[in-house]
């Protein structure tokens, strides 16, 4: 689906709000259980200047996804931090929704991005959106994982 069909079933994308907190928590852990950030940190990017914070939000209000993002005033390079959709809605578009919207609202031209190696849905969503790997990070996840550095020229 794209955007348009999706706002059409009643979804939504909102800035995300410290009340919001605790929800994108507890989909870091679900999406992410080796990777999730701590709370705290968390909190940190949903203040930090610079930063953009979006939902998802379901045609019920529940929470579907989110993508977090940073766009420094002395780069022309942002970066998407952290990007996830709740399972239960996953396969519809939203993370290419929450994607390209966070794209387009941090305003600069060049997007960046680090996967893991192993994610091959998401690593098919960046080549889909124009994302290409432009570096490799052996050992960048916890567990040693390497990271892919992708790009996208907008």
């Amino acid at each position: 689906m794209d955007a348009s069909e999706l706002a059409a079933q009643g979804y939504r994308i909102r800035r995300v709000t410290l009340r919001d907190l605790r929800a994108v928590h507890a989909l870091e852990q679900v999406i992410f259980p080796l990777d999730a950030y701590p709370y705290l940190d968390l909190a940190l990017l949903f203040i930090w200047p610079g930063t953009l914070n979006l939902k998802a939000t379901a045609p019920d209000g529940s929470f579907a996804g989110f993508v977090s993002g940073s766009r420094t005033l002395w780069s022309s390079t942002a970066w998407i931090i952290t990007l996830g959709v709740n399972p239960a809605h996953q396969n519809k578009g939203l993370g290419r929704w929450l994607l390209l919207t966070a794209e387009q609202r941090m305003h600069k031209p060049i997007v960046r991005l680090t996967v893991r190696a192993s994610n091959t849905p998401a690593i098919t969503l960046y080549r889909h959106t124009g994302y290409t790997i432009i570096q490799r990070k052996p050992g960048y996840y916890r567990d040693s994982e390497t990271g892919l550095v992708m790009e996208k020229e907008l």
